[in-house]
């Protein structure tokens, strides 16, 4: 936990010097970890760090950062509002439910102009519900094919040729197993990425979560046949890990680091880890049914501010401090992220040691998101993820699978129109 604050502080301008008043108050936040307990670097040291420098400019406004996991904050938050406690700020998954309820304060009423048109046009669109935007991009992520080039070479497949579309893929994975590689295809369908994996794949044959008009279209015929094509050329020929639908994330990551999974999507962090490793990788687009995938996955974490406790003024104060240039570009730096404002975006873009970065960057204006924006996505997000591994389950129907998600999904639709 991260506090900082004096007794006596003002209200100074943003970016003007600390004044004294008699009073301290307290913003309390509730935040995500983008780092890995495991090898120490928690995101709580960035805001404990974070926190230490606005309270120089603002001794005024103590700042209590609590730091979960991914797999809890967003539960964490739920019950927290639940519970008439809503934090003041809240960086998690999504906004779009807490906003629909009149729970958050809108941009316009939390940030400057300047500092509201810093941000990428695309993620500050996302961030809408009715035309008016509450959720403010946190932090953003592409996602390309990673492959094995030393598992590859083993295989007989040229490293300088990754897939480009299923066929090739599943060529491929046969090959990486005739060579002996334990997982040729890594599939994480289990909670941790159930919602990006499935779409990435729905994406690749033509299909997705909604189409244009907003409309859950979860079990169209497009996603039904892409599942079809998965079980029976990926998943019943034992060429992924043994139990897609109970696999995490992470689990896959690091059996990639370790050198025993030849394929499989990632996002940036995944290179500074296999780096770290000693793994010879590759990166390409994501392969689609007939070709190249149309476009890929971009995620975007947000951050937003509750009127619950009536702290708009120092609520705001503090996220211009979060997206001045250089505290946000360190943060992304840190945590191998992609910015979400021009500044520090194009600070990333001309940084040497960012190169490996662009290709996901160059994706970013492309990608498609979440559809964040509707009121019903946390939930329907959750049914994903404790549903849509069974899609690939042995015997399972995807048709039954996506079908029952779909209605789940129209349920909760109709349940946020009459709130």
């Amino acid at each position: 936990m991260a506090v900082a604050g004096a007794a006596g502080g003002g209200f100074a301008a943003a970016g003007c010097g600390a004044e004294t008043s008699a009073e301290s108050i307290t913003l309390r936040m509730v935040a995500a970890d983008y780092g890995d307990p495991r090898r120490g670097n928690s995101t709580q040291g960035y805001w404990d760090a974070l926190v230490r420098q606005f309270n120089q400019r603002y001794p005024g406004i103590a700042v209590d950062v609590t730091v979960h996991s991914w797999k809890d904050v967003d539960r964490t938050v739920a019950g927290m509002v639940a519970a008439g406690r809503a934090p003041d700020i809240a960086q998690i998954g999504s906004y779009a439910d807490f906003a629909a309820d009149g729970k958050l304060y809108s941009v316009d009423e939390l940030l400057s102009i300047p500092v509201q048109a810093d941000l990428l046009s695309g993620l500050a669109d996302a961030g809408k519900v009715e035309r008016v935007q509450y959720g403010l991009p946190f932090a953003a992520s592409t996602r390309l094919l990673f492959y094995n080039r030393t598992l590859f070479a083993k295989a007989g497949l040229d490293p300088a040729k990754p897939p480009r579309n299923w066929h090739q893929l599943a060529r491929a994975a046969r090959r990486l197993k005739a060579a002996g590689v334990r997982i040729p295809y890594g599939l994480p369908l289990g909670t941790e990425e159930a919602p990006a994996e499935a779409l990435m794949w729905m994406l690749g044959g033509g299909g997705g979560y909604t189409d244009k008009a907003g409309t859950w279209t979860i079990d169209a015929p497009a996603n039904i046949r892409t599942f079809d094509w998965v079980r029976e050329n990926l998943v019943d020929r034992g060429l992924t890990n043994p139990s897609p639908g109970s696999t995490d994330r992470q689990e896959l990551f690091d059996a990639f680091t370790s050198g025993r999974v030849g394929m499989l999507n990632g996002h940036p962090k995944l290179m500074k880890e296999a780096a770290a490793s000693g793994v010879k990788y590759g990166t390409a687009v994501l392969p689609g049914d007939e070709g190249p995938a149309d476009t890929t996955l971009g995620v975007a974490d947000w951050i937003m501010a509750f009127k619950q406790g009536g702290r708009r003024e120092e609520a705001g104060r503090f996220l211009e401090f979060v997206f001045e240039e250089k505290n946000h570009y360190t943060f992304v730096d840190r945590y191998d992220l992609l910015p979400v404002t021009t500044s520090a975006n194009e600070r990333m873009r001309e940084a040497p040691e960012h190169k490996p970065l662009r290709r996901f960057q160059d994706q970013l204006p492309g990608a498609e998101f979440y559809p964040v924006g509707k009121v019903s996505w946390a939930r329907v997000s959750g049914e994903l993820k404790s549903s849509v591994g069974g899609v690939l389950a042995r015997g399972a129907d995807p048709a039954s699978v996506l079908g029952g998600i779909q209605r789940k999904a129209e349920s909760e639709e109709a349940a946020a129109r009459t709130r």
